[in-house]
């Protein structure tokens, strides 16, 4: 029989704020077994961390998909060092010939993607063993948890390789992809499932017991992203017959007459490294779902870390409070000039080397260089130049950062509810803009065309930007992000072409890792263009 890695289970426990003594020590870990672990309530939870823990390592290795979406979009270039390969070049122009030996950026994401959907999977085949007793309602709760995680875990795979295989059960099995309708039937199934059984609690600052745990306003909210995807993409009228248009905003209202979030008055305090001092915390009450993350992580299996926020530091030099990094992600000009200079948003968002007077030293370093870089996702340093995440513990500065990932912000309610044709869309999308304004703020009517934009300008680095270009319709989405421009390659102007018609031919999707199409005897084909 196989082995329960009960000690690979309990990492998540660290951002989970939930560790104990107990854990480790309830029996010997040579005696827990698949068969013999999930016997009670408490193995069910214990199980249901070591998903959450499955997600959190996603993007520990290769690309993270939020640092890839940007890069696919038109608001970051691949960047990265002058001497490195051309990978982020690769995934940026949509072409495998930009760097045809990189035919593997994705792999590690792969596996991880597919090991976390087995801890969920296997999860979700044992429930009906464990002896609930008297907690009925938390075999609901810890079911419709497993279930949003596969969900959002799918969601990511299928948006980015588009045809994957799809695994419902704890199985290894060497099968074909599956129709992309099918693995939405799946995603739309779990986080209606989700949304209907969880209890309607606070999130967050309002209720610390859920920080961290997936809620009843987290499946709901999903739920519209995944369904404005889904019938934009694929140029449906539901989602896949689960969900439709009404039922979406309706979820989406839900969270915003019931769920108790709200924003936060200063757009800047969302953002660590754009307000120092006046952060609002994690899990405020803007917060719908994070990714939780510590500066635990070390070289000896603890994976807590936000691994790939260091992709996006400034190209190896730090700038108080900035820390260094890899360059990757550099910011497109074009996002920058498309801010009013009174959108708030706009400084709070993007590092401006000439803007903010860093004596910006690395051009020779650094690839692909605009003069601007993340500011939502920065690294970040104390006053001599020391990493944050080292002050407190971490083991270096590229694995320790802590910087929770907020994957859905109310802010993103609010105009999805907008965009699904709410009574109270002029409403919801005010509320938005006069944050970002201020005593500036003007009114703007809600039509399709502006949403997109305020959605481009209020998510800028959060991993939405291309999705809403991909759903608008391939054609649509290469005429916004193909370009030919200059840039500074080490230092020296080069010129940077991004193809329309490359994106076209791919679909918007991204190469599956050569290596699996291998070890599947090529049962696995290969996307289009790739």
């Amino acid at each position: 029989m196989k082995k329960l890695k009960i000690l690979a289970l309990s990492l998540g426990l660290l951002s989970l704020g939930a560790c104990g003594d107990d854990f480790i020590d309830a029996e010997p870990l040579t005696t827990l077994t698949e068969a013999n672990f999930y016997r009670t309530p408490a193995d069910a939870d214990r199980a249901l961390v070591g998903c959450y823990d499955g997600l959190q390592r996603v993007w520990s290795d290769g690309i993270s998909f939020p640092l890839a979406s940007e890069i696919f979009s038109d608001n970051c270039f691949g960047g990265t060092g002058n001497a490195d390969g051309f990978g982020y070049q690769a995934i940026d122009e949509f072409d495998r010939l930009r760097s045809p030996s990189d035919q593997n950026l994705f792999e590690a994401n792969w596996r991880d993607y597919y090991r976390a959907i087995y801890r969920c999977n296997m999860l979700l085949s044992k429930l009906d063993q464990i002896e609930w007793g008297n907690d009925a309602d938390q075999r609901k709760v810890v079911e419709s948890e497993a279930r949003f995680l596969r969900a959002y875990l799918y969601f990511d795979m299928v948006r980015l390789w588009g045809n994957i295989p799809l695994l419902t059960a704890p199985s290894a099995e060497n099968l074909p992809q599956a129709n992309p309708d099918e693995v939405y039937k799946v995603i739309a199934e779990d986080l209606k499932f989700a949304a209907d059984n969880l209890p309607a609690t606070a999130y967050g600052a309002q209720n610390p017991a859920t920080r961290g745990r997936v809620t009843k306003w987290a499946a709901e909210a999903l739920v519209g992203r995944v369904f404005l995807y889904y019938t934009g993409y694929y140029g449906k009228p539901d989602l896949v017959g689960v969900v439709s248009k009404a039922q979406a905003l309706n979820y989406l209202e839900d969270v915003i007459s019931n769920g108790g979030f709200g924003l936060v008055e200063d757009f800047a305090h969302l953002w660590p490294a754009a307000s120092v001092n006046n952060y609002a915390g994690e899990d405020n009450k803007e917060t719908v779902f994070a990714i939780k993350y510590s500066f635990t992580s070390n070289y000896d299996g603890n994976t807590d870390g936000n691994h790939w926020m260091v992709m996006f530091g400034m190209r190896e030099q730090f700038s108080y409070p900035y820390g260094n990094g890899w360059g990757g992600g550099t910011v497109n000009p074009k996002l920058w000039n498309a801010y009013s200079d009174n959108d708030s948003r706009k400084v709070a968002s993007i590092i401006s080397i000439a803007g903010e007077n860093i004596d910006f030293k690395n051009k020779n370093k650094q690839r692909e260089y605009t003069g601007l870089y993340v500011k939502k996702y920065a690294p970040m340093v104390d006053e001599e130049g020391n990493s944050l995440a080292v002050n407190r513990g971490g083991a270096n500065f590229m694995i320790g950062q802590y910087q929770d990932y907020v994957a859905i912000r109310y802010a993103d309610v609010l105009l999805m509810a907008a965009e699904l044709g709410s009574p109270s869309a002029q409403t919801y999308f005010d509320a938005v803009r006069k944050r970002a304004y201020g005593s500036n703020f003007s009114a703007l009517s809600v039509s399709q065309a502006n949403l997109m934009e305020e959605r481009r300008l209020e998510f800028a680095f959060e991993g939405i930007r291309y999705w809403d270009l991909l759903r608008q319709g391939v054609n649509t989405a290469a005429g916004i992000i193909a370009e030919t421009t200059t840039l500074e390659n080490g230092g020296a102007p080069v010129t940077k072409s991004i193809a329309a018609s490359k994106i076209i031919e791919t679909k918007g999707l991204q190469q599956i890792p050569a290596n699996q199409v291998t070890l599947s005897s090529n049962t696995l084909k290969q996307n289009i263009g790739w």
